[in-house]
């Protein structure tokens, strides 16, 4: 059979009610059951179309989805749910693709082949449940939503079988989005590879990114459009390989700079910032920049002392030790710098400054541990101990400046 060969199941005059992108690499060993149970699980009364696009896979995962939907044919399956109850329409084909493009690509090239007015994109690991899928079409059917997300991290979400690396790298990457992109009112869980959409949400949209998950983009390119987060959970993969791996954090970390660039260049940062009174915004960004030019002072400090005290001649602590030393001194210069210069806080009154040492030193501390567990998992994904060292102390910066402005000197957030 030739990859499309169901499609002619479906008219080519006219749309189906709901399409499912499914992009594959090496999921043989999971994606007939999927199959199985999407099939099982979507309501009869729905026209759908299932599209898998698959990246040349070595396992011949394309080659046993041709054979499934062969099989579905000509047992006259295609068509009826596992209870024998009569579908409007169903149908099932494969996009085989001559290498692996990526996973933004594959899904895009399954949406251009798509007929569904309603586009639903899951991936094939059966970490997606499929029981899902009716409550986010359900969802998407009111005219007031224009995306269902399904979210890990909304009430009553979960996820299940992640180690503590797995989870810190993705709590990272959702609190990267939500803050440096603007997201944080949105969703919580831009990170989400399962999600629903009405068709002229991405029809409109110009997909240019290497990000390794596309939801990101789509919702910051559709900035009005209506968002519903419901909650599931996510069960981490039992058979096959992981496709998180250094080459995919990079390539996020490249996909968030470009949608920053374009949320700057769009007009759309400019004309929120415009909004905002004047004279606020200078005073916070005037302090943040005072702020982070003290955690730069205190960030050569604590990277070098830190080195000097791991790799020096007359030194050998391990690492962890090293950095630890690194974040005390770090610590006490950032104190007494942010409290006379950036917040102008002259009252060195013993009892106030002790108050506020404590709470400086208490959110530093809770930085310092965000900072050791970035450093950790960083090194065990094969990078250098000082390119680890320098992300990590950049990342527990943010979170200092924002508390330590609201708790430790009293100040708005904003202001």
């Amino acid at each position: 059979m030739q990859p499309n060969q169901s499609r002619e199941l479906v008219s080519d005059k006219s749309l189906v009610d709901l399409t499912v992108v499914i992009p594959t690499y090496n999921e043989s060993e999971n994606i007939l059951g999927l199959l199985e149970s999407i099939r099982d699980k979507i309501p009869p009364s729905l026209s759908t179309e299932i599209i898998v696009v698959d990246d040349n896979s070595p396992d011949s995962t394309g080659q046993l989805v041709d054979s499934f939907s062969q099989a579905l044919v000509k047992g006259n399956v295609v068509g009826t749910d596992s209870e024998g109850k009569g579908r409007t329409q169903f149908s099932l084909s494969v996009i085989h693709r001559d290498g692996k493009k990526g996973l933004v690509s594959a899904i895009m090239e399954g949406v251009r082949s798509s007929k569904g007015q309603n586009i639903l994109v899951m991936d094939a690991d059966l970490s997606h449940s499929p029981d899902v899928i009716p409550r986010m079409v359900c969802e998407l059917s009111s005219p007031t939503t224009d995306i269902v997300v399904a979210s890990r991290y909304v009430r009553g979400g979960s996820i299940i079988g992640w180690p503590f690396k797995r989870r810190l790298i993705s709590k990272g990457a959702v609190k990267i989005a939500q803050y440096g992109l603007g997201l944080n009112k949105k969703v919580t869980d831009p990170m989400s590879g399962f999600f629903a959409l009405k068709r002229h949400i991405i029809e409109n949209l110009q997909i240019d990114s290497a990000g390794y998950k596309i939801l990101l983009e789509i919702l910051v390119k559709s900035n009005h459009a209506r968002v519903k987060e419901i909650p599931y959970t996510f069960t981490n993969r039992t058979a096959g390989k992981s496709k998180l791996d250094n080459t995919v954090i990079r390539d996020y970390i490249k996909a968030v700079y470009h949608l920053y660039r374009y949320g700057r260049t769009s007009g759309k940062a400019m004309s929120w910032l415009r909004r905002v009174r004047k004279r606020r915004t200078v005073l916070f960004l005037s302090k943040a920049g005072r702020f982070y030019t003290v955690g730069a002072s205190g960030l050569l400090i604590n990277y070098f002392v830190s080195v000097l005290l791991f790799s020096s001649s007359f030194a050998s602590l391990g690492y962890l030790q090293a950095t630890i030393v690194g974040i005390i001194v770090s610590n006490i210069s950032n104190f007494l710098l942010n409290k006379a210069w950036t917040f102008e806080d002259r009252d060195f009154a013993p009892r106030k400054t002790l108050r506020q040492y404590g709470l400086f030193a208490a959110i530093t501390s809770g930085g310092a541990g965000i900072q050791l567990g970035v450093l950790h998992v960083l090194l065990q994904s094969g990078f250098s101990y000082e390119a680890a060292l320098l992300i990590a102390v950049g990342i527990a910066s943010i979170s200092n400046f924002l508390l330590n402005k609201k708790l430790t000197f009293g100040e708005k957030i904003w202001g």
